[in-house]
């Protein structure tokens, strides 16, 4: 990686990649999009998620021996001081949860961590946070909420006077009917939650929200709608969710040929608010002379423009990924580079397809492929979370 009188802009960036319960560093040359790996810390068990804080260099990490149908055993959520090189320290002690925390967040002014769980007909937890951005004792809670049946993403809206629910739902299958899907808000105050509005069109049904982004002038919503392969488009006016949604639209490039395991994923808006990204992943297989092989669907990043008077959206691109199943992906804070992270490898008519990380170059709002970095997944592991961190403050 090549330092030079440019400053931080041609410096590594900071990229973590979990694997199981593995967090490997990399430095990210963002010029030509290669990867390093520069070490890694051991979790307490699988990763699940993990958050930055928004002023300390801390990142928070959830980890579950659990994962997609797996009992949620052995839950924890742990700090990490993150040094100049990007390199990770445990600070104070893991905190127990409840179940798997499937989603975690930082309060924006930083004061309490929120964890998210989707087992046990859905919880939230909170714990407050110490100076030093180490973990202290959860909140015990006065009153019961309801979070919903499947709680996907936990957030706060803009402000942080409220924290957010992203309630999934669930499909029918077999002989269960369809579980509605909403997204659920409640007023915090020191820590302490309280009910606020439930939003579900068409009472939840037709309806999966698996992630949202907000536009950062604080007046829109962009929801990843996981079930319909959807976007849709809310008004947001402070802490309140217009109940209908502006716009709704199909976030694949062929929406009339959806295979099976077809599914809408992770969303961001651009840092300058000028596009909404939603991951595109599929990895339904088919038989093939007595092989599982890779039975076709999307697997892409779709861009769409955002119109800055009304914060309703126009599809621009379709960027494919080359991978299959990406669960995360990110962009750095300079909107250079956004790198998507497949789950697992996949078995096509062509041959293997390993785990990766894919890399774009961000022209404007438009993708660019820069390279494609396979990525290890030993046994049934997968590399469930990635994130891009700042700019590593330390040569190398």
């Amino acid at each position: 990686m090549n330092t030079s009188v440019n400053g931080s802009r041609s410096r590594p960036l900071c990229f973590y990649s979990a694997v199981g319960s593995r967090l490997s560093v990399y430095h990210l040359d963002p010029q030509t999009g290669r990867l390093a790996l520069r070490g890694g810390a051991d979790m307490p068990a699988k990763v699940q998620y993990a958050w930055r804080h928004p002023s300390l260099p801390v990142l928070y990490v959830g980890t579950s021996s659990a994962g997609p149908r797996q009992a949620s055993l052995e839950n924890h959520v742990s700090a990490w001081s993150i040094a100049a090189d990007g390199s990770l320290q445990p600070l104070g002690q893991s905190q127990i949860l409840p179940a798997r925390p499937v989603h975690i967040c930082v309060h924006p002014s930083g004061p309490f961590l929120l964890s998210g769980h989707n087992f046990g007909g859905g919880n939230l937890t909170v714990h407050a946070l110490n100076p030093d951005g180490s973990i202290g004792a959860a909140v015990a809670q006065h009153e019961v909420q309801d979070f919903g049946i499947y709680p996907h993403q936990v957030m706060t809206l803009p402000g942080g006077d409220y924290a957010l629910i992203v309630d999934r739902g669930n499909s029918p299958k077999d002989e269960r009917p369809e579980d509605p899907g909403a997204l659920r808000t409640y007023r915090m105050t020191d820590g302490q939650l309280g009910a606020g509005q439930v939003v579900a069109p068409n009472e939840g049904y037709g309806f999966g929200p698996r992630h949202v982004a907000f536009h950062p002038s604080g007046r829109w919503l962009y929801v990843s709608d996981e079930r319909f392969n959807c976007l849709h488009v809310f008004a947001l006016d402070g802490s309140l969710i217009d109940p209908q949604p502006l716009q709704t639209l199909s976030t694949l490039r062929d929406p009339g040929n959806a295979k099976q395991r077809q599914l809408a994923g992770p969303i961001h808006v651009h840092p300058n608010g000028r596009a909404v990204y939603v991951a595109n992943r599929a990895d339904g297989v088919i038989e093939q002379q007595g092989r599982q092989v890779f039975g076709g669907g999307e697997n892409n990043i779709a861009v769409f423009e955002i119109d800055p008077t009304s914060g309703k959206v126009a599809p621009v691109q379709h960027a494919d990924t080359e991978s299959f199943h990406v669960r995360t992906f990110s962009m750095d804070g300079d909107a250079r580079v956004l790198v998507a992270a497949s789950v697992k490898p996949m078995a096509t008519e062509a041959g293997p397809v390993a785990a990766s990380l894919t890399v774009f170059r961000m022209d404007g709002v438009l993708l660019q492929q820069l390279h494609r970095e396979e990525v290890a997944t030993p046994g049934t592991e997968l590399q469930y979370w990635t994130g891009l961190g700042t700019v590593c403050t330390e040569p190398t």
